[in-house]
């Protein structure tokens, strides 16, 4: 029951840490209406600007922090330089363009910091552990990710669905041209809504420093469970986005722990092994596909 309980909180952090990818990437394909592959480069040079930060100060907080206004930063030259360029193209020409620059930002990466991966340790105050369930300690480091992921889900509730600004953005996704004749400049908009997703790309980016090492094409495989996420929750929907991350981290750490020992009950353990990995790391596909014949636009569907 211990071990249930603690692979159960893995895998929340899991689904929190896929929230603060999918945060982002769910705002500008659901309201901007674009496919963006580049998201996970973005959740790259999060990481490596606050593995690269720390590494100079010796604060991660400091690393933290300068990552997200880098990461906004490079997320808005990104919209100004090729983004709002595509917005009137189809699907295809937007993934072709995101693609390449997947590969522009990844040999880009690996000319200034090289192949070899970075490190980054778990601050010092944050490395020890709490016990959130009697009996079963639990790192504190991955405790403040949850928090982190609460927290992040809060703000954009209330930007998207509080404020003018969130009020903007929702018309802007649907009334282009009315919100333009209102006297809002949506390019500015959408240039800064671009920047704003980035922060998050950045802000996960960061975090997974001290978990994973930090290296050149660490955002694809990111990127598929992101995409995954926000299929499964619904398009443009940040409630959906957590729902939806929240369902994929717990079946996929569920799965992958105890899928093969429940299989042993059925099956010679070596052909267990082998099928309960096949079988986990299908789960959450298993799981979009369930979601999509049931509901095929998602969970969540709407905006908020």
């Amino acid at each position: 029951m211990l071990l249930f309980l603690e692979q159960l909180l893995n895998g929340l952090q899991l689904g929190v840490f896929l929230f603060l990818v999918a945060a982002g990437l769910t705002l500008i394909f659901g309201i901007m209406g674009l496919i963006n592959l580049a998201h996970g480069s973005l959740y790259m040079i999060g990481a490596f600007a606050a593995a690269t930060v720390t590494n100079w100060t010796g604060s991660f907080l400091v690393g933290l922090l300068a990552a997200l206004p880098i990461t906004a930063a490079v997320g808005m030259a990104i919209e100004f330089v090729v983004m709002r360029r595509l917005y009137d193209r189809d699907h295809l020409d937007q993934v072709l363009a995101t693609f390449g620059l997947i590969l522009f930002f990844n040999e880009l990466i690996a000319m200034i910091w090289g192949r070899p991966p970075l490190f980054m340790t778990v601050p010092d105050i944050l490395n020890g552990t709490v016990e959130i369930i009697p009996g079963i300690p639990y790192p504190i480091y991955r405790v403040v990710i949850i928090g982190v992921g609460v927290l992040v889900a809060l703000v954009l509730y209330g930007v998207i669905a509080r404020t003018r600004v969130g009020m903007l953005i929702r018309a802007g996704s649907t009334h282009r041209e009315m919100v333009g004749a209102l006297g809002v400049n949506i390019r500015v908009l959408y240039t800064l809504l671009f920047g704003f997703g980035a922060i998050f790309a950045g802000l996960a980016g960061a975090m997974a420093g001290p978990l994973m090492s930090v290296q050149v094409g660490m955002g694809e495989g990111i990127l598929i469970l992101a995409f995954v996420v926000i299929v499964i929750g619904g398009i443009g929907s940040v409630r959906g986005a957590l729902v939806g991350a929240l369902l994929v981290g717990v079946v996929d750490t569920m799965g992958r722990a105890f899928l093969p020992t429940l299989l042993k009950t059925m099956l010679p353990p070596a052909e267990a092994d082998g099928i309960g990995a096949g079988l986990s790391s299908m789960a959450i596909y298993l799981l979009m596909a369930v979601v999509l014949v049931w509901k095929p636009r998602g969970l969540f569907p709407a905006h908020g």
